[in-house]
């Protein structure tokens, strides 16, 4: 069986205060908090991003067969030029591994697969590859912001020469059938789905530290033996790469769980670590999926509600992507960048108004006091950055 192990790695551009009764000049950078981003950005290397790559550069050395995979957002590599280039230096150097492989996805990790014009869906992910292309060869596997997924996903992706896909992998879709397999995608030709076991990938990403939890504490022979027990041709394990350190503080055991994985997992003969691109090219599609409207990986719904469910959501998200056509007919690529930037789904995931344990998570990641301050500020910069546009017209 093959083992997939795939990181996420993203960092939000966090919007400045923003008030309308204020003049600003001409510069759009105002738009964003650059200091805090920058604070954000170190804190996060010194605890996730630089011993997380250390220990996954030493673990490839030390097991021949031992493969993880990644996809970087554009906004968080140019963060990294910006205020942390050793951990930028750390991925070249996995990625010189021949064992690492780099996924492809939406360069300022968007919603715009939602937009109406998929044209800028595709643009970002050309950006997306070219800065991939900078340091590691671009993946024919493709993974969407946030897992975001549905048949016309997968189509577009296929149309740009993608031959497999990430999704969740999800019970109402699935029915009686397992995410321990690869899947075709209605309305698709060839293109493949490797599904995530988000049971098993939220027991690391999730419940590792929680000592309510009935497996408290988890083991890397213990979740060995679980990958063991499964069947299947393959056992997708997806997260956040801040799992390690950041989410999961040092203290709590994660990287000691880390180091020990790949040993524990080697000492069952049937299964082996694989990168995506090797699954897809391996393993056979054992049925097909259909999936006519988007999934994602977030919050319990595992939908778009976490960015669109709720009024402020959907009306400045409409409000971004009706400026996209004045935008591009200004031909100014500042302007282009911005308004590619104000794209952050991040922006979106900020005004969410659920309730329990999902808005828990919500505001644990927000840098606003509530999801209508998030709202507002947001749209005084969005109208700000219109009236700029409607200038350079």
């Amino acid at each position: 069986m093959h083992i997939c192990i795939y990181f996420q790695v993203h960092q939000p551009l966090r919007l400045a205060n923003f008030s309308i009764t204020k003049d600003y000049d001409e510069d759009m950078e105002s738009y964003f908090d650059s200091q805090l981003n920058r604070r954000i950005m170190e804190k996060v290397a010194q605890k996730c991003y630089l011993p997380a790559n250390r220990l996954m550069l030493e673990l490839l050395e030390k097991n021949p067969g031992f493969k993880v995979s990644y996809s970087l957002t554009g906004v968080f590599i140019e963060q990294c030029k910006m205020f942390a280039p050793e951990v930028m230096q750390t991925f070249a150097e996995l990625a010189k591994t021949g064992r690492a492989e780099f996924l492809s996805e939406t360069y300022y990790h968007s919603l715009s697969c939602l937009f109406e014009d998929k044209e800028e869906f595709i643009s970002q992910i050309e950006l997306h590859s070219k800065a991939i292309s900078e340091f590691a060869s671009p993946s024919k596997v493709f993974r969407n912001t946030e897992a975001m997924f549905s048949n016309e996903i997968a189509y577009l992706a296929e149309r740009l020469g993608y031959k497999g896909i990430l999704a969740e992998g999800l019970d109402h879709i699935l029915g009686w059938r397992s995410p321990n397999y690869l899947y075709t995608v209605s309305g698709c030709e060839s293109i493949k789905a490797l599904l995530r076991h988000y049971r098993l990938s939220d027991d690391v990403g999730y419940r590792f530290s929680a000592k309510w939890w009935s497996e408290y504490p988890l083991t890397a022979e213990k979740y060995a033996r679980w990958l063991s027990e499964l069947q299947g041709d393959c056992v997708n394990i997806f997260m956040d790469y801040e799992t390690f350190g950041e989410h999961h503080w040092e203290d709590t055991g994660i990287f000691e769980f880390l180091r020990h994985l790949p040993q524990e997992v080697q000492k069952h003969r049937h299964l082996a670590f694989s990168t995506p691109s090797e699954i897809v090219d391996k393993a056979p599609a054992r049925g097909e999926i259909d999936v006519p409207h988007t999934t994602s990986w977030a919050d319990m719904e595992r939908d778009t509600s976490a960015w669109l469910g709720n009024d402020m959501q959907k009306s400045s998200f409409a409000f971004l992507e009706s400026l996209g056509k004045k935008v591009k007919q200004t031909g100014d690529k500042d302007i282009i960048r911005v308004w590619r930037m104000l794209q952050n789904s991040d922006h979106f995931y900020y005004m969410c108004t659920k309730s329990l344990s999902d808005q828990d998570v919500h505001n644990y990641f927000s840098p606003y006091d509530s999801p209508f301050d998030a709202y507002i500020n947001y749209m005084n910069i969005l109208q700000d950055f219109a009236k700029k546009v409607e200038q350079r017209l």
